[in-house]
């Protein structure tokens, strides 16, 4: 008779036969169950492989964040900032001023190596300052200061500033690799205000109630095109106007470029017609004053006076003009010389006309 008995191990379930006890009698030998047993093994131990390649992947994956961001080459970082809140380097040229400009740098060493790091600056043709090298120990780090230098009224413009840091040596030898650290700014040659002001007649004498253009000359001496406010001061303007003086001003403002030729102001001027005799000397004094430097220059308006000396002599009747009085006197003379000659004429013609008379 057969029987059968389930048996499951783990995963795996095999029906095995019952078979009779062995003897040597029927011929059977002890088999049966151990076809399922060996099946097991063989999985658990499939189990257990994958279980370690899985600790050993987590072991490696937890590795230390130290120890995966450990330089193994030479290496160096650079940084470098400006002191202005523009981010530039402003370089004044004003008469007088420093002509420089300066950015504060930092170079870093992040590795294991003895470094010797070179230090490289252009800047668009202009006069630098710094460091040659710098010798750096591992994770050290020094800072030192690159300066820039510009002529005395260089134009107004924008450059590029170029700082490199390159690892000459690590260790002693020649680095294995290219290492090096690069910074990029711009360098404003900033700009100043400057001008001059020149009266074309700093003396003249006019007759009362006289028309007379003044004519100054407005330089601009600033490294950039600027725009100056010009005319009379109030001060000078409210004294003659007192004392019956007439102004009139055409322009109240003028657009110069850089160091180019003066522009002319004309100031025209008509003298008091006061009556009787006039002898006074009177001042005008012209102004001329940079938009930009009221703008933008923190010392405040730039502004340049020049006085004009008026002398008025001579008279004046009110009804009574002199070039016209004097040429009606003229006529009136024109006149009774003529009528003299005729009545001489006519008497020299009567008389010969009537001999013996």
């Amino acid at each position: 008779m057969n029987k059968h008995i389930n048996m499951c191990l783990v995963s795996e379930c095999t029906t095995v036969p019952l078979l009779p006890k062995a003897s040597p009698q029927n011929g059977y030998e002890g088999q049966g169950g151990g076809s399922c047993i060996g099946d097991t093994m063989k999985a658990l131990q499939r189990s257990f492989f994958l279980l370690a390649i899985y600790m050993a992947s987590i072991l490696v994956i937890a590795t230390p964040a130290a120890a995966q961001t450990t330089v193994s080459v030479p290496a160096v970082d650079l940084q470098c900032l400006s002191p202005n809140p523009s981010g530039a380097v402003d370089v004044p040229v004003y008469p007088g001023a420093t002509l420089t400009g300066f950015a504060n740098c930092k170079v870093t060493n992040p590795n294991a190596y003895a470094e010797r790091i070179q230090i490289q600056v252009t800047a668009d043709g202009l006069v630098v300052a710094a460091p040659g090298t710098i010798s750096l120990g591992p994770g050290a780090e020094s800072e030192f200061q690159t300066t820039v230098r510009a002529d005395q009224r260089m134009t107004m413009s924008g450059r590029n500033l170029e700082v490199t840091a390159t690892v000459v040596e690590a260790n002693g030898a020649p680095p294995p690799n290219t290492a090096e650290s690069k910074i990029q700014m711009i360098i404003n040659i900033l700009q100043f205000s400057r001008l001059q002001v020149e009266a074309e007649q700093p003396f003249l004498q006019l007759s009362p109630k006289t028309d007379h253009n003044f004519e100054f000359k407005v330089y601009n001496q600033g490294n950039w095109a600027d725009k100056f406010a010009v005319g009379v001061t109030d001060e000078s303007r409210d004294k003659l106007e007192d004392k019956g003086f007439q102004i009139s001003i055409p322009l109240v403002s003028v657009e110069i470029e850089s160091m180019a030729a003066p522009t002319k102001v004309r100031v025209l001027v008509r003298t008091p017609k006061n009556q009787g005799w006039t002898d006074e000397y009177h001042t005008l004094e012209f102004m001329a004053i940079s938009e930009f430097s009221c703008r933008y220059e923190t010392s405040g308006c730039n502004a340049m006076a020049q006085m004009v000396t008026i002398y008025v002599r001579g008279v004046y009747l009110p009804g009574f003009e002199l070039i016209p009085s004097l040429a009606m006197l003229g006529m009136a003379a024109a006149v009774i010389a003529r009528r003299n000659l005729e009545e001489d004429e006519e008497e020299l013609d009567w008389r010969e006309a009537a001999p013996g008379l």
